[in-house]
């Protein structure tokens, strides 16, 4: 039986990321090398198109490259933050191991939860700027196409799982379910975080 493939937004995808991001480099730069060292070994010099070809395929080992050093930067939810988490966010829409950049700094986000218009977060990194990150998202939610969306961003879990059981509490105050536009709504909001996302 094969594994279950981890995608963007799930938990364990930067652990998972960053062992392929590795991988790939690699074997990016092992293909290269190969080409350039059976250049030289076929022609006795360095002047051949398999150095053409070795030079050519340092640009997808370079791309790689960077890819692979945001991910060794990345952070994902510890073990113990989502088991902290979990039960307070059952039956929200949720995601997992965020990391969202901008020009001026990184935002790592362990956790998010989204409830009608209301997106909640919780970042362990002590160094995360709370109050840029609600900016930054709530800057590309707009443009995205979500108008009148909630950013809070917490960096005390204790904290952060009050207000996802304040946000489970309104659905319980409410006489009737999530209609299909607040579904596609949050459908909306999620993907959009997913797209801003590393």
């Amino acid at each position: 039986m094969g594994r279950k493939r981890i995608v963007k937004g799930q938990y364990g995808y930067i652990k998972r990321q960053k062992i392929w991001a590795s991988i790939r480099t690699a074997v990016f730069y092992a293909l290269a090398l190969s080409l350039f060292l059976v250049g030289i070994k076929i022609t006795g010099s360095k002047e051949n198109l398999l150095t053409v070809a070795a030079i050519l395929a340092c640009l997808p080992a370079g791309r790689s490259t960077v890819n692979m050093i945001m991910f060794l930067r990345a952070a994902g939810c510890s073990e113990k933050a989502k088991q902290r988490i979990e039960p307070c966010a059952a039956g929200l829409m949720q995601l997992y191991d965020l990391f969202f950049t901008s020009y001026e700094k990184n935002y790592p986000v362990s956790h998010i939860a989204v409830k009608g218009n209301v997106v909640c977060g919780y970042s362990e990194n002590s160094k995360t700027d709370c109050p840029a990150c609600e900016k930054h998202l709530d800057t590309y939610l707009k443009q995205g196409g979500c108008k009148g969306v909630a950013v809070k961003i917490f960096d005390d879990i204790e904290k952060y799982c009050e207000g996802l059981n304040n946000l489970k509490k309104q659905d319980e105050d409410a006489s009737f379910g999530p209609s299909e536009e607040n579904t596609a709504q949050m459908q909306e909001i999620i993907e959009n975080l997913l797209a801003i996302a590393l």
